[in-house]
């Protein structure tokens, strides 16, 4: 079988755009419902997806990368159809970070059956054909003349359309943003590019040192031990803190929790919440570059004098802990509960240790949860804790009832729930010498199905408030010196990830010019700060 170079790229467009974009006509017909007075302008939107992916193929090859580019484009553009048909995710600059950061384990959480079958059928299939195939090129000038023909074509035929259905695509662009994500191949490719150059934009950042000033407060003759935990993918409405109908947090109840229910996140994903709860910028002016070339409040903590530690049951820190005591909690080598999944509670084994060794300083230990992360919900707890069922056993969530995704979730807050009690029974043990405290916020909450939604990672803008709003709270010690009852007075207000930093600066009672009182939510209570 032999085809030019334009008739492979013609049918590999085709068959793109019919085969890869089931999450892209959902969303154009959730839109725009099929009918008479839609269907010219749905039809002409599938002749532009198909139109701007032949232009893209036109552009980019030659003789020596045109079945290069084609197979890479089948093998990617499978595995994302994947993800968007069955989570509805969506492949933006921020999803490529979470891919590209995301470690073995976490991938193997999303490998299914299914999965190998879009790869097999969308991927491998495909490159076959393409492989096999046989191109007649032309001679350099020639092609030059084609290619200059199909451009110029292609460019008619989307000027004809837009003008043609000119009211629908300025409605369309003004008011359904959000369609085009799901264009598959186009956006990831252009998300790729995005988080290429705001890589390469980053490399040319020197990095700021902002922590020269830090100093212990005056007065302040108390050592602290605080341990901030980072909750993973826990969503406030389903802590029964926040009022869930189901007891998710037995253990907690019992302790005298100020508890902070409408806390949200500054991003919806790993990647950037973590970086961003740590650092000085705030949501709105939060860039990942700045922030990863400018030191955070660890840093500022650890100038200051205080002892940092970091451990981590999740991925990594994202960042965060690259000058500061860091340990990995995720292998059986460190954690001594495996099972074989390694459990949130093995990075409590040993603290106390270092809590004696260093007992001469303020203290802040940073534990960084595997939690509630998903798909596979069913790992992320012992099964002594298994106590909502039955429970969705796997991570094909479509497979599962919107009761068992439930459950299986709900048994991870659960699970969460007797980690925080451990905490806290552990940092009892240290208030005669320490004020003491614990401060637990997630990094970002999770669909369950809602709207068909699964998951997280979606753009802020357009992120349902499962995945933004996030489960929070603080405990305090005797020798705390602190107005628990006004603090549990504003408790209700709205708080948000900007709020983080400078409440860290307020629990180890750390002056700089970067803390601001009014984002510190305990910086009206403190007795002596």
């Amino acid at each position: 079988m032999r085809f030019t170079p334009f008739k492979l790229i013609c049918i590999s467009s085709f068959f793109l755009v019919v085969f890869y974009n089931q999450s892209f006509f959902k969303a154009i017909l959730d839109s725009y419902p099929f009918s008479w007075k839609t269907i010219g302008f749905i039809g002409s939107l599938t002749i532009a997806l198909f139109c701007f992916i032949v232009l893209l193929l036109t552009l980019l090859s030659s003789k020596k990368t045109l079945k290069a580019i084609i197979i890479s484009l089948f093998i990617i553009s499978s595995l994302s159809s994947y993800f968007m048909d069955s989570y509805h995710l969506v492949i933006d600059d921020n999803m490529i970070q979470n891919i590209i950061e995301t470690n073995l384990n976490e991938s193997l959480d999303l490998f299914s059956l299914k999965l190998l079958g879009y790869l097999f059928f969308l991927g491998l299939l495909p490159t076959i054909f393409i492989f096999k195939v046989e191109v007649n090129y032309y001679t350099l000038k020639i092609n030059l003349i084609h290619k200059l023909k199909v451009i110029s074509t292609v460019l008619i035929i989307l000027v004809i359309m837009f003008f043609t259905f000119s009211k629908a695509y300025l409605s369309f662009v003004r008011e359904h943003k959000p369609i085009r994500y799901y264009t598959n191949p186009l956006y990831y490719l252009y998300a790729t590019g995005q988080y290429i150059t705001r890589l390469t934009r980053g490399k040319e950042l020197a990095f700021k040192k902002i922590s020269q000033n830090a100093h212990t407060a005056l007065g302040d003759n108390d050592r602290e031990l605080i341990i901030l935990v980072v909750g993973e993918t826990a969503r406030a409405d389903r802590f029964s803190l926040n009022g869930y109908h189901r007891e998710t947090n037995p253990l907690l109840k019992k302790e005298n929790i100020i508890n902070l229910p409408n806390m949200y996140s500054c991003g919806t994903s790993t990647a950037t919440s973590v970086p961003c709860l740590f650092s000085h910028l705030g949501r709105e002016d939060y860039d990942a570059n700045i922030a990863k070339s400018t030191e955070n409040v660890l840093d500022i903590l650890q100038h200051a004098g205080a002892s940092i530690l970091w451990r981590d049951n999740n991925s990594d820190s994202k960042g965060v802990a690259l000058r500061v005591p860091y340990e990995d909690y995720k292998t059986a080598d460190t954690n001594t509960i495996c099972e074989p999944e390694c459990r949130d509670e093995g990075m409590l084994k040993g603290l106390q240790t270092h809590i004696d060794k260093t007992s001469n300083k303020d203290i802040l230990i940073v534990l960084h949860q595997m939690g509630s992360h998903g798909p596979a919900y069913y790992k992320r707890y012992p099964k002594s804790f298994e106590k909502f069922t039955p429970a969705c056993k796997t991570n094909q969530l479509e497979q599962c009832s919107t009761e068992e995704i439930n459950n299986a979730y709900d048994n991870t807050i659960l699970y969460t729930d007797y980690f925080l009690s451990k905490v806290i029974t552990l940092l009892k043990q240290n208030t005669v010498k320490f004020e003491t405290a614990m401060f637990y916020i997630s990094d970002h909450g999770e669909s369950l199905g809602e709207k068909g939604l699964y998951l997280h990672g979606l753009p802020y803008f357009m992120a349902p408030k499962e995945q933004k709003h996030v489960a929070a709270l603080m405990w305090f010690g005797e020798g705390y010196k602190i107005d628990i009852n006004g603090l549990k007075k504003s408790a209700s207000n709205a708080y948000s990830h900007d709020n983080i930093f400078h409440t860290l600066l307020g629990l180890m009672e750390t002056k700089t010019a970067f803390y601001d009182q009014t984002l510190d939510i305990i910086g009206d209570y403190q007795h002596d700060y």
